[in-house]
């Protein structure tokens, strides 16, 4: 196949409650959605996920839209695709920008799977159709409604509730959660929050049964993660840390986590994930799949992923009404007793309703052959 237009919406959506994070508070978020169509007319449709502010990883939105159009366009457009696992390979004299690469290589994947009359979930290993899902809660310093708050995930089925974290902000909610929830599926995220100094203090999370500890130290701290990891009984998981392949096998040489939160979008695409599934299945490490405050779009793509039977974790991948007063799909993506179903039709399985795009976002054309 040979890609002959790509076209976007550049879309903001307003948060339903404002989520907090040691980096900082969201009150909407903005992404591109892109549309590669092929000579026959078959259109795949890709998510751009980068923050706006460089401070979970080094990208943006704003530098994956110059990457895009400027470096990886030029990479695929005169080329005859035969598989989209040859998109990787072409990508890879763009170094690092994995959201940017992401964007266009799960477009051409969806294009794929819709060319060939299949379901994404077709080229995945022992997959379901319904899939435990969990939530992530944002840093709430009123502790009665963050209470609140679980209790009403609870009642809708979420089987695992992970807590954001920071110092000043990480013991006492903690406990007052565990006091509430004695038996939940309970994990925390610091998202980079602290340093090797507070590892006496981190220590003190052991007591509090937690399925693991996300993130604790800087993204390029695996010698102080695997030294956190040898002092506590709790799990340590990496997130930022894990761009590539590469990334698993060193921490897990060094002995930095025994759990993985991938996000397809900060590892290029489908295609470095399923390297990462394999490596991660073969060396008994834990991987879940994670998520970046995705559209119905990045949504669908990631259950799909998701509906492979090594995903034993429940992922950070909720209904749409978690985060979004209106998604962009024509159905929204729904929970049912914990557990939310992996859509069913070509490609990613979802269609995109084009009167929500148009009210929250801006379409252009940015390739036409």
């Amino acid at each position: 196949m040979k890609i002959h237009r790509i076209d976007r919406y550049r879309v903001r959506l307003p948060l339903r409650i404002p989520f907090e994070t040691s980096y900082g508070r969201l009150t909407e978020k903005a992404f591109d959605l892109l549309l590669v169509t092929d000579e026959l007319g078959n259109q795949g449709i890709g998510e751009l996920v980068p923050f706006e502010q460089p401070d979970y990883i080094e990208e943006t939105i704003d530098t994956a839209r110059i990457i895009i159009e400027k470096h990886l366009i030029p990479l695929i457009k005169d080329v005859e695709i035969h598989h989209p696992k040859e998109v990787s390979l072409l990508f890879n004299e763009v170094k690092g920008n994995q959201m940017a690469k992401s964007s266009l290589e799960t477009a051409i994947w969806d294009l794929y799977a819709k060319r060939n009359g299949e379901s994404l979930k077709t080229y995945f290993n022992g997959t379901r159709a319904q899939i435990p899902v969990g939530v992530s809660v944002g840093i709430q310093t009123d502790l009665t409604k963050l209470t609140d708050q679980i209790t009403e995930y609870v009642a809708l089925g979420y089987q695992r509730v992970k807590l954001k974290i920071r110092p000043g902000y990480d013991l006492k909610p903690i406990e007052v959660i565990r006091k509430k929830f004695p038996n939940l599926t309970m994990m925390v995220d610091a998202n980079s929050a602290y340093t090797i100094k507070d590892i006496a203090h981190l220590k003190q999370l052991d007591t509090y049964n937690l399925a693991m500890i996300e993130q604790p130290f800087a993204a390029n701290d695996f010698l102080d993660h695997a030294q956190l990891q040898k002092e506590l009984k709790t799990d340590i998981c990496l997130d930022e840390n894990i761009r590539t392949l590469k990334d698993c096998e060193l921490a897990f040489s060094l002995g930095s986590c025994r759990s993985i939160n991938l996000k397809i979008p900060r590892v290029g695409g489908i295609t470095e994930a399923m390297k990462i599934v394999d490596f991660c299945n073969e060396k008994k490490l834990l991987v879940w799949l994670g998520g970046m405050f995705e559209s119905g779009v990045g949504r669908a793509l990631n259950l799909q992923f998701a509906s492979q039977k090594i995903f034993t974790f429940p992922g950070d991948i909720s209904a749409s009404d978690r985060y979004y007063y209106e998604d962009i799909l024509t159905e929204p993506i729904e929970i049912q007793k914990g557990k939310i179903s992996v859509p069913d039709g070509l490609g990613i399985g979802v269609s995109l309703s084009i009167e929500t795009l148009l009210k929250y976002g801006i379409y252009d054309t940015i390739f036409t052959k």
